[in-house]
């Protein structure tokens, strides 16, 4: 059995769930899968699929199996480019992952410039508010916002974000300014979710303020409308309100108390060398977002 070719079979009937889909996307016929992945299952001593007539789902062994696949395989690519020279120039497809408001923000326009200056290059980008296996997930590069644990990556700092509170300055007219956290207690909120699930507002220190919400929202952007129509004040990341701010709908308050700012990084695997197509976009995305006045 040619083991590497069993290991990209696996992996494409894990992406595609089918058996069927599989054989038509690698030109094969449908026992020639079926045989391969028994024929694996087999050498590993662990069934890798659920199989019924309706559906194929790994089992855990196979979720396991399936990130150590990919790596061996992105391994593999790798050691064939480096030897055909495809390191120098950016080639293939780059995933991309961030967090979901900021990656349409501040990661979208870098990848839209960048795609038009190598147009050899396709992109595949992840904007979602949760922590994701870059591994598993086959991202080349991450935006990760707030202190990372430690790993075998490479993290390059590129700006920081403060967690602010603001309002409309029309909303300031009519109810006045807080001066200190304590005074939050006097105003109308409109709290995003990831603010309420925990009724605490923490600011330097070591003060809490418990807020109760007159508006409890599912998104940060409709707390953000919210406020921007003037009716109460909101908690969120100052990147997210940065073209309020600029058009002046929003103003931020109780700076003097803000909690240190989280660090901004851009993530990637270590490796012998990154593909040129990694190395490419860090070099433009970097510069960019480092400038960027509402990232520092």
């Amino acid at each position: 059995m040619d083991r590497w070719q069993a290991m990209r079979i696996f992996v494409k009937v894990a992406e595609t769930e089918s058996f069927a889909e599989t054989a038509r996307h690698m030109n094969m016929s449908a026992p020639a899968v079926t045989r391969t992945v028994a024929a694996l299952e087999d050498l590993i001593g662990a069934r890798l699929f659920v199989r019924t007539t309706r559906s194929v789902k790994m089992t855990e062994a196979g979720n396991r199996y399936l990130g150590d696949c990919r790596r061996i395989l992105a391994d593999i690519a790798e050691a064939e480019a480096t030897a055909g020279g495809t390191y120098a120039t950016p080639t293939g497809t780059l995933n991309i992952t961030a967090p979901a408001l900021f990656g349409q923000m501040h990661v979208l326009p870098i990848v839209i410039d960048y795609l038009n200056a190598y147009p050899r290059v396709r992109a595949r980008t992840l904007f979602v508010d949760r922590p994701i296996n870059m591994i598993e997930e086959g991202a080349d590069v991450a935006l990760r916002i707030g202190h990372l644990p430690d790993s075998g990556f490479t993290a390059i700092k590129v700006g920081a974000i403060r967690h602010v509170v603001c309002g409309a300055p029309r909303y300031f007219e009519e109810h006045g300014v807080p001066t200190t956290p304590a005074d939050l207690r006097d105003h109308r909120v409109a709290a995003p979710t990831s603010a309420w699930a925990s009724p605490e507002w923490r600011f330097a220190g070591d003060q809490k303020v418990t807020i109760t919400p007159s508006l409890q929202c599912n998104t940060n952007e409709a707390a953000i409308t919210a406020a921007r129509q003037g009716f109460g004040l909101t908690r969120v990341l100052h990147y997210q309100i940065g073209p309020a701010l600029v058009a002046g709908e929003l103003q931020i308050v109780l700076g003097d108390y803000e909690e240190p700012p989280l660090p901004i990084h851009l993530l990637y695997p270590e490796g012998r060398s990154a593909p040129a197509k990694v190395r490419a976009f860090i070099d433009m995305a970097v510069p960019i977002l480092r400038d960027n006045r509402l990232l520092n």
